[in-house]
């Protein structure tokens, strides 16, 4: 069974608490359908499971049939340079149907980011740099598509829509 490499570390996005018992990592797209109707799971997840999950996300766009997936993922880690990774992650799934290029100016609006900084982070060869890391982690765990889920470590190869049962095991 494939395993998370490299494990969670400093450099991850991470919610929850340090010690939760239970660590959710997701390989996911901003632009894919079942990465989004994976994020409504996910937060379902980490209420209904608090303080004992720690969920991490890693980007893993598959720029060859989503257009915009490595747009968004730069927006997202520009955001997360303003500590608002999280607000514009949940914002890019909550709005995924409107995806554009206006639309990350947008929600950088709406978030209230510094503009100027945004679109100066978007361009940093060291944001694109950070999901291409995220990326080939992916591939060296064994990552084909998305969305794709470890559970302490271990690739998750059920349907994410019955994560909460493994949970409780």
């Amino acid at each position: 069974m494939p395993t998370l490499i490299p494990p969670v570390n400093a450099l991850d996005h991470v919610l929850g608490a340090a010690d939760a018992t239970i660590e959710l990592v997701e390989y996911g797209d901003f632009q894919c359908p079942y990465c989004r109707e994976a994020f409504f799971v996910v937060k379902e997840l980490l209420a209904n499971f608090a303080g004992r999950l720690r969920f991490v996300f890693r980007n893993f766009p598959l720029s060859e049939a989503h257009e915009y997936a490595m747009d968004a993922a730069l927006a997202a880690e520009a955001a997360a340079r303003q500590g608002r990774f999280w607000e514009m992650h949940d914002a890019l799934y909550n709005r995924q149907a409107e995806l554009n290029d206006g639309l990350l100016i947008t929600l950088a609006k709406e978030l209230e980011l510094d503009l100027h900084q945004f679109r100066e982070d978007m361009e940093a060869p060291k944001l694109l740099s950070r999901v291409e890391a995220d990326f080939e982690s992916g591939v060296r765990s064994g990552v084909n598509g998305t969305p794709t889920f470890y559970l302490k470590g271990k690739r998750y190869n059920g349907d994410y829509r019955d994560l909460a049962s493994v949970l409780t095991e």
